[in-house]
């Protein structure tokens, strides 16, 4: 790389346009979505896809909603040529779905993309040609007039061929190919000459795809490039603006934003941003986006996972894990903060129908799109008590008490620190219930009888020590202050009840009732403690034994 003053490079030109509108207006409804994985994704993939794995991805395409998918190059690819064939012949195309093909400004290429599409009944023929002034001079040799010519004749040709479609609708699309580096005055001469030869109508309109075939600047300058070429173009009522931006510099998503907000009404691109060199504008990304914002975009990514399977199947590329909405970590938290953060707002959240969405850390529920929550937070050695939390009761039901996250969230803290990996939710159960649930040392509960009269409880347990057994006799307000009260008097261990919590626990189909309890020691030292039973009494007085277990040695005073 150079250092200092770089020669090797300049900024792309701008465009002189003071007055413009876009930076204020929002996006409110969703354009008309082109779908081009099956030909620019089969462009990029090191193993292009047969025709049986295009019509899965056809086929899943429709199904999300796009109405205009174009399906490949004919003139150049047999394999595209066959599979347009068995989509027309089989009719496999619904009503409302317009195919589209894309075919270079060449009278044998035009020959050949009419055979086939021969008997569709909708289609977009897209005619393109290289506009840029490196391509003139490298690529071709031409200047702007011969420039002009190419794409002049290349739609008489089609226009004259259209008798031989007649029980087909056509729509008429041509792409100035390197829009983004043409000049834009001569981007607009070239696309009125096409538009005077074809000479659309509101009524019948044909499209004008203006592509940022590659990013050579912010996206900022190519949406000053689109509100430009709408406010100066003629007949502007009778062309539909499209776009078809590619992410050389990651910013294909906010250029693609940026272009709908300055008059665009159309937007080419792919699932998951598939495509050459650095692929098309991710065309999930732009549409959830809009759903975030309360926009309907039209397509429908309600199982977003099935979709993604398809397509990696299909094309043997992988969606990246932090690929926006459907990437495997995207709404996964680690940090503990973030983890306590979404926890709370979980708690929070309003479910009522209609209900606005207002979760820290999580811009769309993951529901919407047929993720769960089971994922959202996943515990490392950098997580923290609210994560820890929010695992046992989305996973294992279990609503531990807040001062006692603390607690367990060190355990798993050092836990996750020795295995130097993430923990699964299996391994942090585990480890609750062997911190709490299991504990019989020293103490064990062998049994517990109660029985009340006139509002006191006098209690009978038998308790193993050390391999010591204990009968304790004592009374109380309740059986389980009779319990604690027994193991005071006979010294076994010297505490008081901080609090108790419960709620009820279903597994496999049977209720439970799970308690926890924190004690603290005559000595100022707390713990805590946790047990399921069948009952109130029985689980508070486990837990109480397994709160004790947890206390230092020294504070019983076994007799």
């Amino acid at each position: 790389m150079q250092k200092g003053p770089i020669s090797k490079y300049r900024p792309a030109p701008r465009i002189d346009l003071p007055d413009r509108q876009w930076p204020s207006r929002i996006i409110e409804k969703a354009p008309t979505w082109c779908s081009v994985d099956l030909r620019d994704g089969n462009q990029a993939l090191p193993i292009p896809m047969s025709v049986q794995e295009k019509l899965e991805l056809f086929e899943i395409l429709v199904g999300i909603g796009f109405k205009e998918i174009e399906v490949g190059f004919p003139s150049a690819s047999q394999i595209e040529f066959e599979f347009i064939r068995r989509l027309i012949e089989e009719k496999r195309i619904p009503d409302d779905v317009t195919i589209q093909v894309i075919v270079q400004a060449r009278e044998e290429l035009i020959q050949r993309t009419f055979e086939s599409i021969r008997g569709v009944k909708k289609a977009i023929i897209h005619l393109y040609n290289s506009t840029s002034p490196t391509q003139r001079r490298v690529v071709f040799g031409l200047d702007k007039a011969d420039i002009i010519k190419i794409a002049t004749r290349s739609t008489q040709r089609i226009k004259e061929m259209l008798p031989t479609l007649p029980d087909s609708q056509i729509t008429f699309q041509y792409s100035p190919e390197s829009f983004a580096l043409t000049e834009i005055d001569f981007a607009l001469e070239i696309c009125e000459a096409v538009v005077d030869v074809w000479q659309p109508t509101p009524e019948n309109k044909m499209i004008l795809n203006l592509p940022e075939t590659v990013q050579i600047a912010t996206p900022n300058v190519y949406a000053d490039q689109i509100e430009w070429f709408c406010r100066n173009m003629r007949d502007r009522e009778s062309a539909i603006i499209s776009v078809h931006t590619h992410n050389d510099r990651g910013t294909g998503v906010a250029s693609t934003e940026m272009s709908l907000m300055a008059g665009a009404e159309r937007v080419e691109g792919t699932l998951f941003g598939n495509g050459e060199r650095t692929g098309n504008v991710d065309l999930v990304t732009v549409a959830l986006n809009m759903y975030m914002e309360g926009v309907d975009p039209g397509l429908d990514f309600s199982n977003l996972d099935a979709v993604r399977q398809v397509y990696e199947k299909c094309t043997r590329m992988q969606v990246p894990i932090r690929q926006p909405y459907a990437g495997e970590l995207v709404f996964t938290a680690f940090s503990g903060s973030h983890q306590d953060a979404i926890n709370k707002g979980m708690a929070a959240q309003d479910t009522a129908p209609g209900a606005l969405w207002d979760i820290p850390y999580l811009p769309i529920d993951p529901k919407d799109i047929g993720r769960t929550y089971e994922a959202i937070i996943r515990i490392n050695s950098q997580s923290g008590k609210g994560g820890v939390a929010y695992v046992l009761e989305n996973e294992y039901g279990l609503q531990v008490p807040k001062a006692m996250r603390i607690e367990f969230g060190k355990i798993i803290n050092d836990l996750a620190d020795a295995c130097g990996t993430e923990l699964p939710a299996m391994a942090i159960y585990q480890a609750f219930e062997n911190t709490y649930l299991k504990s019989t040392q020293p103490l064990a509960l062998e049994s517990f009888h109660s029985e009340g009269i006139d509002g006191q409880y006098a209690c009978i347990a038998r308790i193993e020590q050390n391999a010591t057994r204990h009968e304790l006799l004592a009374q109380g307000s309740d059986p389980v202050e009779a319990f604690v009260q027994a193991l005071n008097e006979r010294h076994i261990a010297n505490f008081s009840v901080v609090e108790f919590s419960e709620h009820e626990l279903s597994r496999d189909a049977k209720k439970a009732i799970i308690a926890y309890v924190q004690l603290k020691s005559e000595a100022g030292q707390t713990s805590f403690g946790a047990a399921v039973a069948q009952n109130s009494i029985q689980a508070r007085v486990q837990a109480v034994i397994s709160a004790l277990n947890r206390l230092p040695i020294h504070t019983y005073a076994a007799r």
